[in-house]
């Protein structure tokens, strides 16, 4: 299982780098949008900023699980999210993507959930609409004032950590940033693959930067800059979710793989253990019949 998940760990990774480049080059679009209207009174809905009184928290859990402290790392994260917002006297709701966050929830009905979703062994943009038509709907509604969401980043290998970042209202410049306003977009990637060594499979990381071409300084919008950005800050969305429910997976797989690693481990000091053990019965059993053997031809003699 752990070779199985170091092979799914490396096309979670490739799936996330493989989708930087459209991410950031929708950013620097955003950016550059967001620029020229910065002199012209706009209205749009998910860049508007309005008193929160009520948030939505989109919760991303695993499915499966044998990871570790995964899925109860989300959850605690998602506790004290709760714990902080009704310390605030803000109202919330929940919106439950994965089957152990639902299972969750569902065990604990004084906890206001909106919708659960389940989640997929391969997240897609269809899975990451669904998500973000309906927080979509509820914020422009009103019935939200803020979106958060909450996941598992991938660091490394060994390390992941669950982190909140505001989904809506978007930043201006697209930038993914957690609810200090702080950006979270990471700048490198760990990937992974299998290898040989000394005739046994191994895993061997490889620290890559996805480089994206520069946005022309030059470049001129032939529409409307509102409506190419009403288009754009819903795609974006999309593209936010699907990295989201991506690194989650990929943190799950590498806690997967660790756990096994683990379980391994233990299996063979526990065989170990158990064999030094036995042989120091065995041959204890030995001693004391041989002790016998030779006592009882003594007292023949």
């Amino acid at each position: 299982m752990k070779l199985v998940a170091a092979a799914k760990v490396r096309r979670a990774q490739e799936a996330v780098v493989n989708g930087r480049p459209f991410s950031e080059t929708l950013v620097e679009v955003l950016y550059n949008i967001n620029e020229q209207l910065q002199t012209e009174d706009i209205d749009v809905p998910l860049t508007k900023i309005r008193p929160v009184k009520k948030v939505a928290l989109v919760v991303v859990s695993g499915d499966r699980g044998l990871c570790g402290p995964f899925n109860n790392a989300i959850i605690k994260k998602a506790e004290q999210r709760i714990a902080e917002l009704k310390d605030l006297g803000l109202e919330y709701t929940v919106i439950s993507v994965g089957k152990k966050g639902n299972s969750y929830f569902i065990r604990r009905p004084f906890i206001p959930v909106d919708k659960f979703l389940d989640g997929s062994s391969l997240p897609t943009a269809k899975e990451a609409q669904a998500i973000a038509d309906d927080t979509f709907s509820l914020f422009v509604s009103e019935d939200v004032d803020k979106v958060e969401l909450l996941y598992t980043k991938f660091v490394s290998l060994v390390k992941s950590e669950p982190v909140i970042h505001t989904l809506l209202p978007l930043s201006p410049r697209g930038e993914i940033c957690d609810v200090n306003g702080n950006c979270v977009d990471a700048a490198e990637d760990e990937l992974f693959r299998l290898t040989t060594k000394e005739g046994k499979l191994t895993v061997e990381r490889d620290v890559v930067r996805t480089q994206t071409q520069e946005f022309s300084p030059i470049l001129q919008f032939e529409q409307d800059p509102v409506q190419i950005l009403d288009a754009l800050l819903p795609l974006y969305l999309n593209s936010q979710i699907l990295r989201a429910l991506q690194e989650s997976l990929a943190s799950e797989l590498a806690a997967r793989m660790s756990a096994m690693s683990n379980a391994t481990d233990n299996a063979i000091e526990l065989r170990k253990t158990l064999s030094i053990m036995y042989n120091r019965e065995r041959q204890a059993k030995i001693t004391g019949e041989i002790l016998e053997i030779v006592a009882g031809a003594d007292a023949l003699v």
